[in-house]
């Protein structure tokens, strides 16, 4: 079975550095669908460049090769020129292929991916510019904050006004706060208390970490709740799968990195049943289901997901020194290599679909599909558990 090193350096990263680099208009493609044509003139998404700019930062934090890096300042520069809206701040959500704004709303989840990728940029290089950049997107997030009832607003206008459409994407629910994106401004804020030590952003962090104990998960089903109005009232009831375990290596990371020893200890409390909770989606073939929404399954197996059931698994295995979730993470692994890794076009597939059939109606890179998951679930394994 390929290694998690074998696979970002001879699969993963590849695949991102010799077909999506766009030289003639800057940064990456849009699109490659997925049945690996590209689509050179498909619009460009924040998040993705983002999410590449965080993976080759990183990878080149971790493992040193020059070609990461250039790969790295390629996205740092694109995401600084094009995306940074100068004028009002935080950055667009979409440009057109040669770099033009063509959706120029502020998602909140986007400013957090932003302070993601600068911050482990300048984990990576020491790129003075880069810390600065991800200090002005923690103050515009915090602009983002409901001051009265706590959380973050999901989404605004360019100028920073209410919006009426306020969703991430077109299956979400339309509604004021959701656990995603807080789940994704937990992440950077996490990467930038390990730069900057800043009491502000410690008080939010503990902020944010009390929010998903008392908020956002539900004691009664050990899952999270995925979408709230306002005053925090529960809007559906759909259960994810991949943000349940997702989030017990995120909230253990962010707990561990701010200090906060009986914060940690409340921590590590909720994610044992969380975890379990992210049992219930394994399937028979070892892979993770999408989500549940009352008696309602969608067991697609989707490629974010089985990558971080691999690290949050691991992560409850290490923390309580216990055989049957690393058994969980390795037979996960197991599954990826066998039905997600495409091992004759490069990279993974979106999905695998209730049949088993590959799933090539979504894209092999896009909007949404970045090295993100899967290249981030192999530096940990390499970089936090020694996992070669």
């Amino acid at each position: 079975m390929r290694g998690f090193k074998e696979e970002i350096e001879n699969n993963i990263l590849p695949y991102w550095m010799d077909k999506m680099v766009d030289t003639a208009n800057g940064g990456f493609f849009g699109r490659i669908d997925g049945n690996n044509v590209l689509h050179r003139c498909a619009n460009k998404g924040v998040v993705m460049h983002a999410r590449i700019l965080w993976t080759f930062s990183a990878a080149y934090r971790v493992l040193r090769r020059d070609a990461y890096r250039q790969i790295a300042e390629r996205a740092y520069c694109y995401l600084r020129d094009y995306f940074l809206d100068k004028q009002y701040g935080g950055v667009y959500w979409e440009l057109d292929f040669r770099g033009h704004p063509v959706n120029r709303k502020k998602q909140t989840y986007a400013q957090g991916f932003a302070l993601y990728a600068f911050s482990e940029y300048y984990r990576a290089t020491g790129c003075s510019e880069a810390l600065d950049y991800a200090k002005k997107q923690f103050y515009q997030i915090e602009r983002c904050k409901d001051d009265e009832l706590g959380g973050y607003r999901e989404a605004f206008t360019e100028d920073w006004q209410p919006i009426a459409d306020m969703r991430l994407s077109a299956k979400d629910e339309n509604e004021a706060k959701t656990m995603n994106t807080h789940l994704h401004i937990l992440e950077p804020y996490t990467n930038l208390l390990r730069i900057w030590m800043d009491e502000d952003l410690m008080k939010a962090q503990a902020d944010l970490i009390t929010l998903f104990l008392e908020r956002i998960y539900s004691e009664a089903t050990g899952h999270l709740q995925l979408f709230f109005d306002e005053t925090w009232q529960v809007k559906g009831e759909a259960q994810s799968f991949g943000h349940d375990i997702e989030a017990v290596w995120l909230l253990l990371e962010a707990a561990k990195v701010l200090g906060d020893p009986d914060l940690l200890e409340k921590v590590k409390a909720v994610v044992i049943p969380i975890g379990h909770a992210a049992l219930q989606g394994i399937l028979p073939d070892g892979g993770l289901a999408y989500e549940r929404k009352g008696g309602h399954w969608d067991r697609e197996r989707h490629w974010w997901v089985q990558a971080e059931a691999v690290l949050g698994f691991s992560y409850l295995g290490q923390m309580l020194d216990d055989g049957f979730f690393q058994e969980k993470a390795e037979s996960i692994w197991s599954y990826i290599q066998s039905n997600m890794v495409d091992h004759e076009g490069g990279e993974w597939y979106w999905s695998r679909l209730e049949n088993g059939k590959v799933n090539r109606k979504e894209d092999k890179a896009g909007f949404w599909k970045c090295p993100y998951h899967n290249g981030r679930m192999c530096l940990e394994m390499i970089e936090n558990f020694r996992m070669i």
